[in-house]
């Protein structure tokens, strides 16, 4: 069956004969495996729509259990990334974020749409390239059913009181990856002092959790978290996706911009 879909190259590995295999998250689909013969090295369209972060439209041929790729064309091929060597680490870490969330042949259409809208804001960034990841990957786990508890103590079920994130002094919060999201200072218990996946964190990093979670991400175009409120965050992210979802460190995590 010959069939068509748009979709966004997640990675390729070469196989026998010139073949390679290309992984891609497509709309119709979801996360496909195809084959394909066409050369990499070629300048034509359908070289041109094979490359790495390319958005393209795909013509496949499907038969029972697999996929092969005859031709694609670009819709935007997000080039500047590559002229950017953080900007580059930034993509290629959600790229491969998301490969793992993602399920073989299950349709996300919103997590397809928000990866495009990410590429996108990544590509005319200036700075804080890092602000777009933590918030990618917020509203991803959003979508996958394990959001970050951030309305009140996950614990005591007891509502976050607003006032007491304006006063002065530490944090009436932590963030406990273990129970999801948010625990109350009182909440707390002898064997916690020393768990570390208990984080102490400022009111800031509640009010950009809150903020994230309440907007799309084509919102967070002008949104800049502070250096140090970024650098906890990926932290507490990294720990939270490992428990919650099973996934290991990442291989791009070893890149400057994580």
């Amino acid at each position: 069956m010959y069939t068509e879909t748009e979709a966004v190259i997640l990675r390729q590995t070469k196989t026998l004969n010139g073949r390679r295999m290309i992984t891609i998250f497509s709309q119709k689909y979801g996360k496909i495996g195809a084959g394909t013969s066409i050369s990499e090295k070629g300048k034509n369209k359908s070289a041109l729509a094979l490359r790495p972060f390319c958005y393209g439209r795909y013509e496949l041929f499907k038969n029972k259990d697999s996929f092969n790729i005859n031709g694609a064309e670009v819709i935007r091929s997000f080039y500047k990334l590559g002229e950017d060597v953080d900007k580059y680490f930034a993509a290629s870490y959600v790229l491969e974020f998301t490969d793992q969330i993602l399920a073989e042949d299950e349709p996300q259409p919103a997590l397809f749409r928000m990866l495009i809208d990410f590429l996108s804001l990544l590509e005319d960034r200036k700075t804080a390239y890092d602000t777009l990841l933590i918030a990618y990957q917020i509203k991803a786990l959003e979508l996958f059913g394990s959001g970050i508890g951030y309305t009140g103590c996950m614990r005591t079920g007891e509502p976050i009181d607003a006032g007491s994130l304006k006063g002065e002094g530490p944090c009436p919060y932590l963030f406990s990856v273990a129970d999801g999201g948010l625990i109350s200072r009182d909440s707390l218990k002898d064997q916690d002092l020393l768990n570390p996946l208990i984080f102490e964190i400022n009111t800031g990093i509640i009010q950009m959790i809150s903020y994230i979670s309440r907007h799309p991400l084509n919102a967070m175009e002008k949104l800049a978290i502070p250096e140090a409120s970024a650098a906890k965050m990926k932290s507490i992210l990294s720990a939270f996706i490992s428990w919650q979802l099973g996934i290991d460190k990442l291989k791009s995590e070893g890149m400057s911009i994580y």
